[in-house]
């Protein structure tokens, strides 16, 4: 799945950033203005594009002077389904989200950042999760949280065909890292979401005390 763009995944043409753009607002937007938002293909090419969606209505076109705005046509049929399309990423933080909050052991932080957190990236960019578990975990509990990441691996891979890759490390390791200044830490203050348990930027500045 196009991390940066997700509606791709099934829209692989110019009309999916379009029409991402379209449902992110209500406000009319002239093409101009679309086209800068897009950040891709050409302002002829989304001219087109909102010309063609124009015509099987799914956007509805107004002429203000001499330019025209757009709107998504919110009560089309196809809506529903343009929606959900440009909402992929929500998604999937939500079941990522979901997943873990099953977990029989829970994780004490756990976040994604990366591509994802960013909202940038690929179809061939890894999703980076950052799972912390806590300490003195008996060996039958650790046991059971090395099957949840797996699972949860495997889970991920299958909801977006995008390579998982989980940073497992335990609380202790965590406080290392912090105090040890490794580079990956910057990344996790600045671009990381937390999905569930303990906010990981207020967690970070407490081991950095």
């Amino acid at each position: 799945m196009d991390l940066a763009h997700p509606v791709r995944s099934v829209v692989p043409s110019l009309d999916g950033p379009v029409l991402a753009v379209l449902a992110g607002t209500t406000t009319p937007l002239a093409g101009r203005e679309v086209a800068r938002l897009v950040s891709t293909g050409s302002r002829p090419g989304v001219q087109r594009v909102l010309k063609r969606l124009t015509a099987e209505g799914v956007v509805r076109a107004e002429r203000r002077s001499n330019a025209v705005y757009y709107t998504g046509n919110r009560d089309h049929l196809a809506w529903p389904a343009v929606e959900l399309l440009t909402r992929l990423r929500t998604e999937l933080l939500h079941r990522l989200t979901t997943h873990l909050e099953h977990w029989s052991v829970r994780p004490v932080t756990a976040a994604v950042f990366g591509s994802l957190a960013r909202g940038d990236g690929s179809a061939e960019s890894d999703i980076d999760l950052l799972l912390v578990r806590g300490e003195g975990i008996a060996p039958e509990r650790l046991l059971a949280w090395e099957q949840h990441v797996e699972t949860l691996v495997a889970t991920a891979h299958a909801w977006t065909g995008n390579p998982v890759q989980p940073y497992d490390i335990s609380l202790a390791e965590l406080r290392q890292h912090v105090v040890a200044g490794e580079p990956i830490v910057a990344s996790w203050r600045r671009e990381a979401l937390t999905l569930t348990g303990r906010n990981l930027g207020s967690l970070l500045r407490s081991l950095a005390r």
